[in-house]
């Protein structure tokens, strides 16, 4: 839920609430490490700690880090290549339906009718909700069946009916997959581990640094300044079709303009 809530937010806030925490954890060691009364209690706990502690936390954090912007940036690969497939096999139903003989004008009024309610409709409520659209599921169920009408066979060939129904099976399958990275929900739990890691390094950080206090503060800035860059740009991949750098329906909408199609 806090995860989801911090998805949402505008680039700047997202950054600003993740700055906010880490930036509040380096103030805090900073000062417990200049302050007089509590100065003592971190020379106490310091002492002994050598640098090869600090790299082992540091290992952790870099290899999960590398696990969760590799799965963000993977889901962002996919959703592009399901889109770009969904393009695809749209436009193979359409320059069949255009090759064969007879007259498939009903396939590709039902083919447009698709697209139309994809771009208009579907699109929006992925975004919103990681929902689907009714409209959409209806237009590809009449798809198929103007396809699968057993007069086509005849008119155009067994052939050409088998490859139109593989390209709207392809079709269908290719939506499936979107709405399924759409729906897909956040793991909160990776995001958690990352943070609690981060805090943990930080701290190690400060306890190695102890002697110097300037130092300690530019290792701090330095190091919260990375993860606050990493995590965030990392979380603009989470979710491929929602947020900032969210995929839109342009491709989908590039290939219904070059369909000379009207629906009713």
């Amino acid at each position: 839920m806090i995860l989801s809530l911090w998805l949402d937010q505008p680039v700047w806030l997202m950054f600003t609430l993740l700055a906010v925490p880490i930036l509040g954890l380096c103030a805090v060691l900073w000062l417990l490490t200049v302050w007089r009364r509590s100065r003592p209690l971190m020379q106490s706990c310091g002492t002994g700690i050598v640098a090869p502690y600090f790299s082992a936390i540091s290992v952790m954090l870099a290899l999960l880090t590398g696990f969760v912007a590799n799965d963000a940036w993977e889901r962002q690969r996919q959703a592009s290549r399901v889109v770009q497939s969904e393009r695809a096999n749209a436009r193979a139903v359409y320059d069949l339906s255009i090759a064969t003989a007879s007259d498939m004008s009903g396939i590709r009024a039902s083919l447009a009718e698709y697209l139309d309610a994809v771009i208009g409709e579907e699109w929006a409520a992925m975004a919103e909700r990681g929902g689907s659209s009714q409209r959409v599921g209806l237009a590809l169920a009449r798809l198929l069946q103007a396809v699968a009408d057993p007069r086509v066979g005849p008119e155009a060939g067994p052939a050409a009916q088998s490859t139109l129904l593989d390209a709207v099976m392809n079709l269908r399958s290719a939506r499936g997959d979107r709405l399924s990275l759409a729906e897909a929900k956040d793991d909160e739990t990776k995001w958690l581990t990352l943070l609690v890691l981060a805090g943990l390094t930080l701290v190690a950080l400060a306890l190695i640094h102890l002697e110097k206090p300037r130092a300690q503060a530019t290792v701090l800035l330095l190091f919260a300044a990375a993860m606050i860059s990493t995590l965030g740009l990392v979380a603009l991949h989470e979710r491929p079709f929602d947020g900032p750098l969210a995929l839109g329906p342009d491709a989908l909408r590039a290939a219904r303009a070059s369909m000379e199609v009207k629906t009713p």
